[in-house]
């Protein structure tokens, strides 16, 4: 398809052929001829498609009457298209995305009767080129469309140093927004500034509002505007690039600070040009971070722990008065003093060749005179201005708590009377000897003073306890260096030696032990002879623990003590099985307590016309096994295992919750008053819980309190506390009873009767059973019953199995009785029927 011509009579320029090239510049042009290209078409067209390439443009024109196209070799050239193309092959090459804009485009062509050039961007199928499409319409004398001509240029570098400058321009915009920055120019000869729009935001003022120099000089703070104006006059005549620091005051009044630095555009023309920084943040940060600074060096001074700051070498570099005190030397003296040279040397030898570091856990320091100081270290990392790291150390002097927890911990472990070690202390010590190589040769013997509840009873607690000190004594000075000896608790003493073969052998070793605790002790102008039972056992295997050898060596000081005072008894297989099976047995009850596998039965307390006046509750033991077991057979276990406690409390809860289901008329007789009475051994009135555990019971069976019976040994309410008394005041204040059981057998006098605070006095069946036979037995009897009469308290005989015992201790007075001859233990069930049948059965006789 031809080209479309551009009309005639335009004007060129053109270089002669033989001109000098040289000659042709910017600064000496040759005068061209004029040439007509209406003489010359094809010149015309050559020098028009030169343009078209240079310009990367083409032209086009459509007669929409006609139906005819012009498209020009330049764009042919520049979309690559041949020379037989149509408008559709052009409209294919644009994007897909753009096809809807160039509808729109034809649209405004076809309807806008204006002059100006319509303008449309598109994309080439890739999109990586953009093209600007011009077009014009042309209109007929009829009003017609006669043709639209256009242009096609290739825009694609155009564009894309527009979107690079459009985000150079974004992107500085948004520095100077985070940076809080502006920029200016002053023309130092007319005083007029040009702002940035980010330092009209920063100065307050609306932007577009013409600024002179004087408006600037206004904003500054009155008292930094005199220097302020100085500094910029100085730039303006040295034209050296200035940078200062400066206060504003807002149009609004607020106060910011500002940090504005400039310099000349150039060297001829007389504008400066600069930036100004909003800085308020930083500097009132700055201003914070002084005074906290200043604060936390105050603090550091005044602060009464030792505080030192040491350099990655471990040199201390500053130290408060604080550890210069503590230590007792200068700040001179210890500034450069490594970690190892403040440290104790005792406690530098123990950590040789230890990576411990300095920073963290407990030290011991050297003071000025080699005393050593105990310190609980703390640290944290730092860094310096100039990015040097550094260690800031909190030194915690706890030498003070150190001795307390040692003292307290020596406590823990140590007998308070004796100065012995303690039953947490034998443990520990049993432990790492077992756990050596050579446990083989350890030995443990545990030791009871014989009949040492005699001494207490008779001649008082203080006599007692001298009595286990000297013991104590006597002992250590008697044994070989390889052993230890250890109070476990009363009158018992446990002996463990490290090395049985340099004592000459476990049984030397015992007898020796023996033979020390056989002896007569003056104590207070007395000379009391006492012996002991020894128990010795050795480890029967590398699996032997320490609980294990206690546990031998108890069963074995058992033994002998069943021989008689004084024996010495060593464990021998068949008695470390019965320990085994105790163990066994301990283990089993403890579930059983745990479990409510135990059962109650009750035997009555009559008067002596047989009224039910109460029932005293004994533990039975229904074992798996071993069938119906009585308190003997498990009670020695419960004391050694340390569940007499926990026993009395399962027997508290049972009967009081049994009890307070007894029928109230019990054969025609009222028999809600019926009593009960429990027997306590672990839980006795100077325990600190004593009475809540009492209150608890009471309170979860609902029995009143004037039904409840508790039943104390004599031994245990022998010189009784103060603060157990008034535990026992308080229960009897509710309406409680506390009876005195087997009296008689504590080896006190009658005369102590009165110090009992207990209501009930239970004669031992040691007594009644002579009661009718023997004088001695009978003239206790009598004036047993004549004191508790005469001090209030009532009696009750204990072990009651014939009429004459009965109608004896009947006629000299015994309020109440107990025994087989009215009634054995029943099971409970069996005792609600004794109980609806009424008064129990009186046997005949004088």
């Amino acid at each position: 398809m031809a080209e479309h011509t551009v009309r005639a009579d335009i004007a060129a320029a053109v270089v002669p052929a033989d001109a000098d090239p040289g000659r042709f510049s910017a600064a000496g042009l040759v005068q061209p001829g004029v040439v007509n290209f209406a003489d010359d078409p094809a010149a015309e067209r050559e020098v028009l498609l030169r343009a078209q390439l240079i310009a990367r443009m083409g032209s086009w024109t459509v007669e929409p009457g006609t139906g005819r196209v012009y498209l020009s070799e330049g764009l042919r050239r520049l979309c690559g298209l041949p020379a037989a193309s149509t408008t559709e092959d052009l409209i294919d090459l644009v994007h897909a995305e753009d096809r809807d804009v160039l509808t729109e485009f034809s649209a405004r062509l076809r309807t806008d009767r204006t002059a100006a050039p319509v303008e449309l961007d598109v994309r080439d199928q890739t999109g990586e080129r953009s093209f600007l499409v011009r077009a014009t319409a042309e209109w007929d004398d009829a009003g017609e469309l006669a043709a639209v001509h256009g242009t096609v240029q290739d825009v694609t570098k155009i564009r894309a140093l527009e979107r690079q400058l459009s985000q150079d321009g974004r992107l500085f915009r948004e520095t100077q927004r985070v940076a809080r920055m502006g920029t200016w120019e002053w023309d130092t000869e007319t005083g007029e500034c040009l702002w940035s729009s980010m330092l009209y935001e920063l100065a307050g003022v609306d932007p577009g509002t013409k600024i002179t120099y004087a408006d600037y000089l206004r904003i500054v703070h009155p008292d930094d505007r005199t220097w302020v104006d100085q500094r910029w006059q100085e730039l303006a005549t040295a034209r050296r690039p200035v940078e200062c620091e400066h206060r504003v005051v807002r149009p609004d009044g607020t106060r910011r600070v500002f940090r504005v630095r400039g310099e000349a555009a150039d060297s001829e023309r007389a504008i400066m040009i600069g930036t100004c920084q909003d800085v308020t943040e930083q500097r009132s940060t700055e201003t914070r971070m002084q005074r906290s600074s200043k604060r936390f060096t105050d603090l550091v001074a005044i602060t009464p722990v030792g505080i030192a700051l040491f350099d990655d070498a471990e040199r201390l570099v500053d130290a408060n008065d604080a550890l210069c005190s503590l230590l007792g030397m200068g700040l001179e003296r210890l500034r450069g003093m490594t970690a190892e040279q403040l440290t104790h040397p005792d406690d530098r030898e123990a950590r040789r060749g230890s990576s411990s570091a300095f920073h963290s856990g407990q030290r011991v320091l050297a003071t000025a005179a080699g005393k050593p100081v105990y310190c609980e270290l703390n640290a944290t990392v730092s860094v310096t201005d100039d990015g040097r790291r550094f260690w800031l150390v909190v030194f915690a002097d706890v030498t003070d708590r150190r001795r307390t927890a040692e003292r307290l911990r020596y406590q823990a472990t140590h007998d308070e009377l004796t100065g012995l070690p303690g039953r947490a202390a034998v443990k520990e010590l049993l432990a790492a000897l077992l756990g050596g190589s050579d446990h083989e040769r350890i030995a443990l013997l545990f030791c009871d003073v014989d009949n040492f509840k005699r001494v207490n009873d008779s001649l008082g607690h203080d006599v007692g306890d001298e009595l286990i000190t000297a013991l104590a004594r006597r002992l250590e000075r008697g044994l070989p260096p390889s052993c230890t000896v250890a109070r476990m608790s009363g009158d018992e003493y446990v002996v463990i030696c490290s090395d049985v073969a340099e004592a000459g052998g476990v049984e030397v070793l015992a007898n020796q032990v023996a033979s020390l605790l056989r002896t007569a002790v003056p104590v207070r102008g007395q000379l009391l002879r006492v012996s002991a039972s020894i128990g010795a056992a050795v480890p029967s295997g590398p699996e032997t623990t320490g609980a294990d050898l206690l546990r031998f060596a108890d069963a074995a000081m058992f033994a002998a003590k069943a021989r008689g005072t004084g024996r010495v008894s060593l464990a021998s297989d068949a008695l470390i099985a019965s320990a085994n099976s105790q163990m066994l047995l301990e283990g089993q009850l403890r579930e059983a307590i745990a479990n409510d596998q135990l059962v109650l039965h009750y035997q009555p307390v009559v008067g002596p016309d047989g009224t039910v006046l109460s029932a005293e509750a004994l533990v039975r033991w229904p074992h798996p096994e071993r069938g119906l077991l009585m308190p003997g057979d498990f009670l020695p276990v419960a004391e050694q295992g340390d569940l007499q406690g926990e026993l009395d409390r399962w027997v508290l809860r049972t009967a009081f919750s049994e009890a307070a289901e007894w029928p109230q008329l019990c054969g025609g007789v009222l028999g809600g008053g019926v009593a009960i009475a429990v027997n306590l051994a672990g839980l006795v009135p100077g325990d600190p819980d004593f009475v809540d555990i009492v209150s608890s019971a009471v309170a979860a069976t609902g029995i009143a309190w004037d039904r409840v019976i508790l039943e104390l040994v004599e031994t245990s309410l022998i010189d009784l506390p103060s603060r157990s008394r008034e535990a026992m005041a308080e229960l009897v204040e509710r309406g409680v009873r506390f009876a005195v059981d087997d009296f008689g057998t504590g080896y006190s006098s009658l005369a102590r009767l009165k110090e009992l605070p207990a209501q009930i006095i239970k004669i031992d069946r040691r007594f009644v059973s002579g009661v009718a036979t023997d004088a001695s037995d009978f003239a206790v009897a009598r004036a047993l019953v004549d004191m508790a009469r005469a001090m209030g308290r009532s009696c009750v005989a204990e072990g009651v199995e014939n009429a004459t015992q009965f109608h004896v201790l009947r006629g000299v007075g015994v309020d109440a009785y107990q025994g087989w001859l009215l009634s054995r233990p029943i099971p409970a069930k069996e005792f609600r029927e004794v109980l609806k049948l009424g008064p129990v059965h009186i046997p005949s006789g004088a």
